[in-house]
């Protein structure tokens, strides 16, 4: 027998803790997209997300004997500060369980409001791991992330505030994705009283654990999950929420990065309120849905999960949000070696601001530019391109290389005859202390790092670009060393921003 969610939801014990968040008219949004969009606005909850809704729920709903025994989490983020607020307001204790890698603002927050951090591993499913074996223990209960009923029906109330408080026919209701519980909670809520209603999952491309389990009618467990959303980092979805995603969601949307910086200037062009990225997914797939469905004057809402911002990450999502918003295009172009090329380049260019202009020349014959534009649009990329070869320049559009973006951007300036046998990956890492010497003291000693680039963005990982020479013979070590590593990785080497810039 399954829950009852609609009764669940009903009387969940949420109140005493979270506040109805605002329904908010996004107005320069709405132009834009000659639609209604309304954002619901968890992110001003007292930990600036709606996690506190679940994890809150769950606890008043335990007996008063297994409540006086304590609670246990594992997170990294904002679930941690909902259990340990949820736990100071009922009167009991709290055990949070967080990786070691976890930055000191999000420990702090989690004392601040009660909790007992205990600090263990490197990743959260090593924190996972070990809360399980506190919980068993100390005799302590685990409050789920996500994969609870009454952790799914806490956060459901959003979905009933949300229907009394808009008085429009809506169309749909976009949604972020972690393991599943928000919109498990709202989707059971809204389909049983407005089953018209779209419901729309959204995940990033590179943690796309649920979008990967529908389509497969089962549960998939993504090797590994990117880290820039890492609100919706989860490499497994829930068993409930699965469950309930296969029968309420209308269809899971994926967006990158670019996009998810895009909504959150977006987001503070409207507010003036800075979402965390996870928490700008939903406007984001809001955005493409609006261009791929050619819709107008149809009433759009999207969660505005969360708030928990870093303010180091703030340098890289003004970077990308401007090609996320397809306002800047990069370009590496070839121009011959001789007496007004430069300035016949320019003229192609026109009056189109520019946002970088990198040059080197590479031998007598010709030289190469890496080149920022500002753009209306992508057709105007495409235009600004189709004016350079009209013109004899070689143009790549590197717009959606993340190589270019990444790192070359900031290190374009030659290459070595000396660099033999180079190798170029891109690496993702763990950003603590030890982390970049634990990646040297695995390699050999043989191999000699040609390249490095390293740039900190302000997030929980670093990303790191570094070029590598590894004779022929030993390519078999080489891989061995990556699949022993643990880190995320690409390989680079056919690049052909790197062959033009520093190959």
């Amino acid at each position: 027998m399954h829950p009852d969610y609609l009764e669940r939801i009903l009387t969940a014990r949420v109140y005493d803790v979270a506040q109805e968040t605002a329904l908010d008219y996004a107005p320069n949004l709405s132009t834009r997209l000659n639609n209604r969009l309304l954002l619901k606005r968890e992110d001003m909850q007292s930990v600036f997300s709606f996690k506190l809704r679940g994890a809150y729920n769950k606890m008043a709903q335990l007996p008063l004997d297994v409540l006086k025994q304590g609670v246990i989490a594992a997170s990294a983020g904002n679930h941690a500060q909902g259990v340990a607020l949820g736990a100071k307001r009922l009167g009991t204790t709290a055990i949070i369980v967080m990786p070691q890698t976890t930055p000191e603002v999000k420990i702090d927050a989690v004392k601040a409001r009660g909790g007992e951090v205990v600090l263990y591993g490197d990743t959260y499913d090593d924190a996972y791991a070990y809360a399980r074996q506190l919980e068993a223990e100390k005799n302590l209960t685990f409050i789920h992330p996500f994969d609870d009923p009454d952790v799914i029906a806490g956060q459901g109330t959003i979905g009933m505030e949300l229907l009394r408080q808009c008085q429009h026919p809506i169309h749909a209701i976009f949604v972020a994705i972690g393991g599943g519980g928000l919109i498990s909670g709202i989707a059971s809520y809204v389909k049983r009283l407005r089953p018209e209603i779209k419901i729309i999952g959204v995940e990033p491309v590179d943690a796309d654990a649920m979008h990967q389990s529908l389509q497969a009618g089962h549960r998939v467990k993504l090797p590994q999950v990117g880290l820039f959303a890492d609100g919706v980092a989860v490499r497994e979805v829930g068993v409930e929420t699965f469950r309930l995603c296969q029968q309420y969601v209308d269809e899971v949307m994926l967006v990158d990065t670019d996009g998810i910086c895009a909504a959150i200037k977006d987001v503070f062009e409207d507010t003036r309120s800075i979402l965390e990225p996870a928490g700008a997914l939903a406007i984001a797939a809001a955005k493409t849905y609006v261009e791929r469905e050619h819709i107008q004057d149809q009433t759009l809402i999207a969660i505005a999960c969360g708030a928990n911002m870093n303010f180091d990450r703030l340098r890289f999502v003004a970077e990308r949000a401007e090609l996320g918003e397809r306002r800047e295009a990069i370009f590496a172009v070839t121009i011959p070696e001789e007496r007004g090329s430069l300035r016949k380049f320019c003229e192609c260019i026109g009056k189109r601001g520019l946002t970088e202009f990198n040059y080197r020349i590479a031998d007598d014959q010709e030289a190469h530019i890496f080149v920022g534009v500002q753009i209306q649009d992508r057709a105007d990329a495409v235009h600004i391109a189709t004016t350079f070869e009209a013109h004899g320049f070689r143009t790549m559009d590197l717009t959606d290389d993340e190589l270019a973006k990444l790192h070359l951007r900031h290190m374009v300036g030659g290459r070595s005859s000396l660099a033999d046998h180079e190798l170029l990956y891109r690496f993702e890492f763990p950003e603590r202390p030890g982390a970049l010497i634990k990646f040297l003291n695995c390699m050999s000693p043989d191999w000699n790092i040609s390249l490095f680039h390293y740039r900190n963005h302000g997030a929980d990982y670093g990303r790191i670009v570094i070029g590598t020479q590894v004779p022929p013979d030993e390519m078999a070590e080489w891989q061995a060393f990556l699949d022993t590593l643990g880190y995320r990785y690409w390989n680079e080497s056919q690049n052909p921003a790197y062959k033009l810039f520093l190959g």
